[in-house]
């Protein structure tokens, strides 16, 4: 089920993504580069993968994500709403 929230901790996620758009990334390196909980980053990242923003790569032993290149055709109403909140909270420093 799809929210309509989007906080500040999802948008830095994504900013991270956005930063590193070929990179794959394990929970460890975002939240390095975001500076957010290991546990706050592992459920933005589902949220991500589920609305279709992310691949997910199954690995072990850490899974790795990437920008997704087909998130506006997944999910194009959650990217408006994701890409409005990130100019919105674009005076927040990642």
């Amino acid at each position: 089920m799809e929210r309509n929230e989007i906080s500040l901790h999802e948008v830095k996620v994504y900013r991270v993504f956005k930063e590193h758009s070929k990179a794959w990334l394990t929970h460890k390196d975002i939240a390095k580069i975001s500076e957010l909980n290991e546990r706050t980053v592992r459920a933005h990242t589902l949220r991500l993968v589920r609305s279709g923003v992310l691949d997910q790569a199954e690995l072990f032993p850490a899974h790795r994500y990437r920008l997704s290149q087909k998130a506006d055709k997944r999910n194009k109403g959650y990217m408006q709403r994701l890409l409005e909140a990130d100019t919105i909270f674009a005076s927040v420093p990642v």
